[in-house]
């Protein structure tokens, strides 16, 4: 697949401030636009990335933005696939791009989110399934993340301890992020006397639902070049995957597997072909991955994608995460932006924010979080409803 250039990012700092959501995404918006020195009327394509809990104007996500900014008869599209919503935002915008559409696109998203966690819209849907998970089995957020901790210690061992040292590792990162509404470290015995929410999981390890906004500024090659960027940040590879009948593992809101009666399991399960996928497409591998930003609704999922994403064999995650590989020093730094844990659930945004931490990584800008010597970054960030989300960016020197 050809490439595309990450010409600039932008972020508005993630919190529970109560404003429209348009303000956040267009925040994020400028913010991108000067990065990339690009006058608004330079953008040909605005790809909007959906918040379902806002009104109509989060339905209509790329219009709305447009709008705020001015209109200039840009083409525009609005796209949802849950948390990977960003994702597959950036993957329309790169088709416009490579299509030869447009030459400059932004990508934005945001979200203003509710008290507590997350949960249907009102009404009675029967044939709904994210309803029936609530309504009928009281499979909240919290729980689903619980189910996949206990599953995670029945198969390799994993404690309490393991989950709680990724929060720890999270939140050292996170203290050096501006954006992150949660700049504090925590250490293991903090973590573990918090709360318990879900058990086994406290309320430190769950991650908060949360406002923000972040976008893209991404453009051709040849559009890069013209302005003087001989070595962007690129676009190497892209997945938005879904799962491959039949699905041995529950995954949330569905209630049960697949039969497997009469099919065999497929080679790859759903999350482990989101980075397959990915890497076949950059013509990559886990080896050549030198910072990873990783969906962590829960410190033990973090767990889980070292191994979907191969950065480790599968069982060997919590000796990677002990033995330090995965702190900022280590072999493969993950979640050096602080993570979900450090910034919440805006879910629009989320999949679009990690690939602005991976180019101010790849870049040399993040600071006192800076991965030394990153060329390669890859991201995941799964949406319910089998939305697979990874984006994999690398840059030449």
């Amino acid at each position: 697949m050809e490439e595309i250039a990450v010409l600039g990012v932008g972020m508005h700092p993630w919190g529970k401030w109560g404003r429209n959501f348009v303000e956040y995404g267009i925040h994020a918006a400028r913010e991108a636009l000067v990065d990339a020195d690009v006058d608004w009327r330079e953008v040909g394509f605005v790809s909007g990335a959906i918040t379902v809990r806002c009104g109509y104007p989060g339905y209509v996500a790329g219009s709305t933005f447009a709008r705020a900014l001015g209109f200039t008869g840009a083409q525009v599209a609005s796209s949802y696939a849950a948390c990977a919503s960003g994702v597959t935002a950036l993957s329309v915008a790169r088709g416009q791009i490579l299509s030869g559409v447009c030459d400059v696109a932004l990508v934005v998203g945001a979200d203003t989110t509710p008290k507590g966690f997350l949960a249907p819209q009102d009404g009675v849907r029967p044939d709904d399934t994210d309803w029936l998970r609530f309504h009928m089995v009281g499979a909240t957020n919290p729980v689903y993340f619980a189910l996949h901790a206990r599953r995670r210690m029945a198969r390799y061992g994993a404690t309490p301890e393991d989950f709680a040292m990724v929060k720890a590792k999270n939140s050292r990162h996170g203290v050096h992020n501006p954006n992150a509404r949660y700049p504090k470290e925590y250490d293991v015995a903090d973590i573990s006397n918090s709360p318990v929410v879900s058990d086994p999981l406290r309320l430190l390890e769950i991650c908060a639902t949360s406002d923000g906004g972040a976008a893209l500024v991404v453009c051709s090659m040849d559009y890069a070049r013209s302005k003087g960027v001989a070595d962007p940040v690129r676009v190497a590879g892209l997945s938005t995957v879904t799962p491959t009948y039949p699905d041995t593992v529950i995954d949330l809101p569905y209630l049960a597997t697949d039969s497997a009666a009469s099919a065999e399991p497929p080679d790859l399960g759903f999350k482990d072909s989101i980075g397959a996928q990915v890497y076949a497409e950059a013509g990559m591998g886990p080896a050549d991955v030198d910072v990873a930003e990783v969906y962590d609704l829960s410190s033990a999922l973090e767990l889980d994608w070292y191994e979907q994403l191969g950065l480790c064999e599968e069982g060997e995650a919590e000796a990677l995460l002990r033995a330090g590989e995965t702190s900022i020093g280590g072999r493969v730094p993950v979640n050096p932006s602080g993570g979900l844990g450090a910034f919440g659930e805006a879910v629009p945004a989320q999949a679009i924010a990690q690939v602005c931490e991976l180019t101010w990584q790849l870049r040399r800008q993040a600071g006192a979080r800076q991965v030394e010597g990153a060329r390669v970054g890859v991201t995941a960030n799964q949406g319910l409803f089998g939305h697979g989300s990874s984006v994999l960016l690398r840059r030449a020197s």
